[in-house]
């Protein structure tokens, strides 16, 4: 076996071990997420519970379209008080 074909199965061994590691960790995490859920499927208050999630959601939502979909100030009213703010500054 040569040196290069050596560090090749180095190499394919690190890759299979690093995706049997991001398996792992997904069905952990999978795992812990359904606990999660049962646990709050048990609860006698689940309805207000997600009816209050959904009001978060939608007030989270409001906020993100808020902040994104804004349109941005007209050119001509941006250099406008641009020169307002400019004269005030020329007379102090």
């Amino acid at each position: 076996m040569t040196h290069e074909a050596g560090r090749r199965g180095d190499l394919d061994e690190r890759v299979v071990l690093l995706v049997a590691g991001a398996a792992d960790l997904a069905v952990s995490a999978v795992g812990s997420a359904l606990g999660a859920v049962r646990g709050l499927l048990r609860r006698s208050d689940a309805a207000e519970l997600a009816a209050e999630a959904e009001q978060d959601l939608m007030a989270r939502g409001r906020l993100a379209l808020d902040r994104y979909a804004a349109p941005p100030p007209a050119h001509l009213e941006l250099l406008a008080r641009h020169a307002v703010a400019r004269r005030a500054a020329d007379d102090v």
